[in-house]
């Protein structure tokens, strides 16, 4: 017979395993979403974790043809506007507007794309790009995935459109 040393250190050893085992056979604990959380939503809206996703944020500067006033450049924005709503309407446009036009920024679009390249065919569908009156330059960006909402928000405030 061993030892009661022994006894107590093999006692010891013994209840240390069947401890680790049976934490190690637990799943691991799920933590809770905030309270409000939409999973649903989330999802439609390709939130990460954090409710982020990837986005291209595309500043829209003055490019080196200016389009003279009159029928041609009245088209070329009308087409401008056009082909924002398309983007919009295709969930790839989560935001754009007009910026102030300091040091030649005259816009911007948040397009919710994964990469650049895919940001830069989309954005060279768009007249003004086309006919050289303003160039693009490409920034990625990673925001919350709430401003996919905009646009429908916005239908809800608009009196005019554009």
């Amino acid at each position: 017979m061993p030892s009661p040393w022994v006894q107590s250190v093999a006692a010891l050893l013994l209840a240390a395993c069947t401890c680790h085992l049976s934490y190690a056979q637990q799943p691991p604990a799920v933590e809770a979403a905030p309270a409000g959380f939409d999973a649903e939503l989330a999802q439609q809206l390709g939130a990460d974790e954090r409710g982020m996703r990837p986005y291209v944020l595309v500043i829209l500067k003055t490019g080196p043809n200016k389009v003279p006033a009159g029928a041609e450049r009245d088209a070329m924005f009308k087409g401008h506007f056009a082909n924002m709503g398309r983007l919009a309407a295709e969930k790839k446009l989560a935001l754009a507007g007009p910026l102030d036009s300091v040091d030649g920024w005259r816009g911007l679009f948040v397009l919710a794309v994964a990469n650049i390249e895919e940001a830069k065919a989309l954005v060279a569908t768009d007249p003004v790009i086309i006919q050289g009156e303003m160039v693009a330059e490409y920034h990625k960006y990673y925001g919350s995935a709430g401003l996919m909402m905009v646009n429908d928000i916005h239908k809800k405030v608009a009196k005019k459109t554009f």
